[in-house]
């Protein structure tokens, strides 16, 4: 053994005696999997600064995405933001693990308003926590609109569903949400049938419904429509409340000329719930426990409505809102408004496949 080699494995030899330090011990992590522009990025960082735990953080932008991923088994990922027709069916499957109360004080600050509701998909709350909750209804561009039709029926799903009227809209772009559990139901609500319909001879209503306004629709998609809208370059979309109230904002930013207004038809919108969950293969529980106890600090959780622009189930972070958050009917609608709005259960596997079917068939035009 020449010099250099001896040195060499004396060094190794003597690093593997060495006491390990603080950098080779085990970094403390959260992985967390939540809808693509759905929270301010400074929240992260303050976490991991008050916390000393690292936070790694993917999107994705639809409930099918994620829950591909979760009955597969061995996501990765510790904390996961599901919708909750899809957290009530994943619920079933076995995918989530019950929440450790003990772990989680501020559980103090949330809003009954919304845990009553939530129970529906998520029985006694005891595998989730409200995130966000909103609407889906339209989004427009008023310019565009009234220029193409100056007594356009903006406050009905008439917009949409009525031929006549959505056609006049084809030329400068009509997006949807690829997101067969919140169209099919509003399709139906529509024609007076019960958007909550588990009935496969109902749910096949919606057909000729989207299917007649299929040729003026550009385009089906769960994200792009934000900076559509914001830039002008479509003049419709349906989308979620505070898609819709960020592209607007964006639009008043950039000072484009283009306005930007969100309404929940008159004749009803989906209320919704995104909630956050932990999967039961999670490998760093005590982490996600404590990202959802930070999640729910009153603070914390105004921040991230202010930047997202939704409603949460917080009720003790609503004195942190900004006045424009919390005094907008668009996101915390009024009791009136409120009473038309409906929520929907999931579907069963048979009737779920109908459903696939249907949408299918819809976007291909066929």
């Amino acid at each position: 053994m020449n010099r250099k080699s001896f040195l060499a494995s004396a060094v190794a030899v003597a690093a593997l005696a060495l006491p390990l330090g603080p950098l080779a011990a085990q970094e403390k992590v959260v992985n967390v999997f939540n809808w693509s522009d759905y929270i301010d990025e400074s929240i992260l960082e303050d976490f991991e600064k008050e916390t000393g735990i690292k936070v790694v953080y993917d999107v994705f932008d639809s409930n099918e995405v994620l829950e591909t991923r979760l009955l597969a088994g061995g996501t990765g990922y510790d904390v996961v933001v599901p919708s909750g027709t899809f957290l009530a069916r994943q619920i079933q499957a076995g995918v989530f693990q019950q929440l450790d109360t003990d772990k989680l004080p501020n559980l103090t600050n949330m809003w009954g308003v919304v845990t009553d509701r939530t129970a529906k998909y998520d029985p006694g709350n005891a595998y989730s926590i409200n995130y966000m909750w909103g609407t889906t209804g339209i989004g427009y561009n008023e310019e565009k609109i009234l220029e193409r039709m100056p007594d356009a029926p903006v406050d009905s799903w008439r917009m949409l569903f009525d031929p006549e009227v959505s056609s006049k809209f084809a030329d400068c772009g009509i997006h949807v949400l690829d997101a067969p559990t919140e169209m099919i139901p509003a399709a139906l609500n529509y024609i007076g049938e019960d958007p909550d319909s588990q009935d496969p001879d109902v749910i096949r209503k919606a057909e000729a419904v989207l299917a007649a306004v299929r040729p003026y629709i550009q385009k089906f998609h769960n994200s792009e429509y934000i900076n559509a809208l914001a830039n002008g370059d479509i003049c419709m979309a349906v989308g979620w409340s505070g898609d819709v109230l960020q592209a607007r904002d964006r639009a008043d930013e950039a000072d484009n000329g283009v306005t930007i207004n969100y309404v929940a038809p008159n004749e009803g919108a989906l209320m919704w719930f995104d909630q956050m969950a932990i999967p039961s293969d999670a490998r760093n529980v005590e982490e996600a426990h404590t990202f959802l106890n930070y999640i729910m600090s009153p603070e914390v959780m105004a921040k991230a409505s202010n930047y997202v622009y939704y409603a949460n189930g917080n009720e003790a972070s609503q004195q942190f809102l900004e006045e424009d958050v919390i005094d907008d009917p668009a996101i915390y609608p009024t009791p009136d408004a409120l009473a038309t709005l409906y929520t929907t259960t999931p579907y069963a596997p048979k009737v779920q496949r109908v459903v696939t079917r249907l949408w299918t068939k819809v976007k291909s035009g066929q």
